[in-house]
């Protein structure tokens, strides 16, 4: 884990608003390629040059008019549709009802620091943050309207994800996403980080151009993102240490077939493995309680403290990382979205790496320039 405490995010408040803006987009066979990060790289000051250099060379394009743009993209059949804008961060929550852009997981004050200064040197957002919610019947109506009809683009980029992205200007449209958004209650899924390192950027030079930061807003019941645990890696410590904290923590621990594991996960229910022994073990949950919260507390009270703990979005990479008698991996069953949103409107925030939304957005798709 990250050295230090994370804080608390900063919450927004509203009414919310999602600006247009002119897209600056990659060409589609550098849209998901890594050495399109390059784009990016310092010297940071020269990031707006370099994009327009790529656009003369037909590397990249920019939109015409400012729009806000419904972004379909789909990846190993997985379909996920938002609205992508620039979302007003510039009204701090005073008061916890006043709260509409929900973090779940705490920051680390020097990464947001650091991300706040390369964007105001690159002026630039490169890439939309990730926020999820149930959204009113008015912007679906928009949304369906508008897919019904030819993209404006339809592309696969260089990593497989099929992009499809439509420009909405018409006026009325606009004005009933303007009133659907403006009473929402957002759950920050990705880019916890950068969404902190937004109102950063606003609170030291409020600014029009920091009044607001580049964002993919997805209804989570028209096409939901897929929810998944980040597995934890424990380095440094054997399975006996790790069975003896649970069963100290009153936890009932039972040797498993590796065959039969994975159907062992459940909602109160992790598995451990070494890669050789494995075992299930079952804690018995309090209300509004995340398994994660509970395994981050055994942890934090194992016998000797682990030399590192690191995180693995699937079990692959987990299990590809295990040693016998040296390194554990703690299988973590998936959160459940309607607790992260009751945690997270409440003020609670998970451990770091608590949830993984899948799939995201190849990077290129979408970046925002802060200057025009």
């Amino acid at each position: 884990m990250e050295s230090g405490l994370p804080t608390v995010p900063p919450y927004v408040a509203g009414p919310l608003r999602l600006h247009p803006f002119r897209a600056v987009s990659l060409a589609p066979r550098r849209v998901g390629d890594p050495a399109s990060a390059r784009a990016f790289a310092r010297p940071y000051r020269g990031v707006p040059q370099r994009l327009e250099t790529w656009r003369k060379r037909g590397l990249a394009a920019r939109s015409e008019a400012p729009a806000l743009y419904l972004h379909e993209y789909t990846d190993s059949g997985m379909t996920v549709r938002g609205l992508v804008g620039c979302l007003d961060i510039s009204h701090d929550a005073a008061e916890p009802r006043e709260r509409q852009v929900f973090p779940h997981e705490g920051v680390h004050p020097r990464q947001v620091t650091d991300l706040a200064n390369r964007m105001a040197e690159m002026r630039v957002n490169p890439a939309p943050i990730l926020l999820v919610h149930r959204g009113p019947a008015s912007i679906r109506d928009v949304a369906r309207f508008v897919g019904a009809g030819p993209p404006d683009q339809d592309y696969v980029d260089h990593a497989g994800q099929h992009h499809r992205i439509w420009e909405i200007t018409d006026p009325h449209q606009l004005e009933v996403v303007d009133a659907g958004v403006a009473d929402a209650r957002l759950l920050v899924a990705d880019g916890h980080h950068r969404y902190a390192a937004y109102v950063a950027l606003h609170h030291r030079d409020p600014t029009e151009a920091h009044r607001s930061g580049l964002a993919m807003v997805v209804d989570q019941d028209e096409t939901p993102m897929f929810v998944g645990p980040i597995h934890r890696v424990v380095h440094a410590t054997p399975m006996r240490d790790l069975t003896r904290s649970a069963r100290v923590a009153g936890a009932e621990v039972h040797p498993i077939d590796a065959d039969r594991a994975v159907a062992a996960l459940a909602t109160d229910t992790v598995v451990l493995t070494d890669g050789q022994s494995w075992a299930t073990v079952r804690l018995e949950l309090p209300p509004r309680t995340a398994m994660v919260q509970l395994v981050d507390g055994l942890l934090e009270r194992l016998p000797r403290r682990p030399s590192r703990v690191t995180f693995a979005h699937s079990f692959a990479h987990a299990l590809a990382q295990a040693r016998p008698g040296r390194v554990c991996a703690v299988l973590l069953p998936a959160a459940d979205l309607d607790l992260v949103l009751e945690l997270a409107e409440s003020g609670c925030l998970l451990p770091e790496k608590a949830t993984s939304f899948q799939p995201k957005p190849s990077l290129g798709s979408f970046i925002r320039l802060l200057d025009g």
